[in-house]
């Protein structure tokens, strides 16, 4: 079977999913160890019989609904190619609106950034590949996605970031005060369809869920955030679609002022941010 033949395959294998061909293309290479291009360029190029066995197994997988970035290992975030594993929820596209935002705001030259619940680092990572000026720390409760994360900073050019193992704030120093806290936390609700769907079905669901109203543990970060913020300092959230009034009435109940919302390519609020002013 060459690169076309394969591909041709591959596509009718996942004819029921969102994106049978770009998926066949992306496993292919993953299996290749090539670019695009070349599976254009040598479409007559045959497999060797490990690569296609190799190839209808991902193909099988992704059939049964494995997330592409599982089966491949990796997936490309902001400027980033990042590793990443069951361990951790996989970076998605609409994430990096969380990055734009946070670049955008007024922050010191030398600003001190948390992102809570770091995961594979993505955001970290990314603003720390931006703002190598800026003190960056990544924090995530589960040992493995800290590897992982670190594994990442390596992978893309040795980006410092300090990693601190910590369920939110519980485990930060007293002393430790930041200008800015990012996060994505866990925001769908326990009930949802959403759950049964698509990848979600085969990420780490302490990553998704957060109680009935998805809001558990939002409610914790902002009850907490205040202790770790510089006067003046920002808190900035990615939420479900459907949250930001909500979030909104919370971070203003605890004393933050300038709530707005900021909304996605869908003209959809995703992004929730305020400025801590009670001292």
């Amino acid at each position: 079977m060459n690169i076309s033949q394969a591909l041709s395959w591959a596509t009718t294998q996942l004819s029921d999913g969102e994106s049978p061909l770009v998926d066949s293309r992306v496993l292919l290479c993953a299996v290749l160890d090539c670019n695009r291009s070349y599976l254009f360029t040598w479409p007559d190029k045959a497999l060797s019989d490990d690569q296609l066995t190799t190839f209808k197994q991902l193909v099988q997988k992704r059939q049964q609904g494995h997330p592409v970035a599982y089966l491949i290992g990796s997936r490309a975030f902001w400027t980033l190619t990042l590793k990443v594993n069951e361990s951790t929820l996989i970076p998605r596209p609409e994430t990096e609106l969380l990055v734009e935002t946070a670049l955008q705001l007024p922050l010191p030259t030398a600003a001190r950034i948390c992102d809570l619940g770091t995961g594979t680092g993505a955001i970290a990572l990314a603003l720390a590949a931006e703002k190598p000026q800026w003190s960056v720390t990544g924090v995530d409760r589960v040992e493995a996605a800290l590897q992982l994360a670190k594994e990442n900073a390596s992978l893309n050019g040795n980006l410092q970031v300090n990693w601190l193992l910590s369920h939110w704030f519980n485990d930060l120093p007293a002393t430790a005060m930041f200008d800015l806290i990012v996060t994505n936390p866990p925001y769908v609700e326990t009930g949802s369809v959403y759950l049964q769907q698509g990848d979600v079905r085969f990420e780490p669901a302490s990553a998704l869920t957060a109680g009935a109203d998805g809001l558990a543990d939002i409610r914790e970060i902002i009850s907490q955030a205040p202790d770790h913020l510089s006067l003046g300092g920002w808190l900035l959230i990615e939420h479900g679609y459907t949250q930001h009034d909500a979030i909104k009435a919370l971070l203003q109940q605890r004393g933050f002022t300038a709530c707005q919302g900021v909304d996605d390519l869908n003209g959809m609020p995703r992004i929730t941010l305020a400025k801590w002013h009670k001292s």
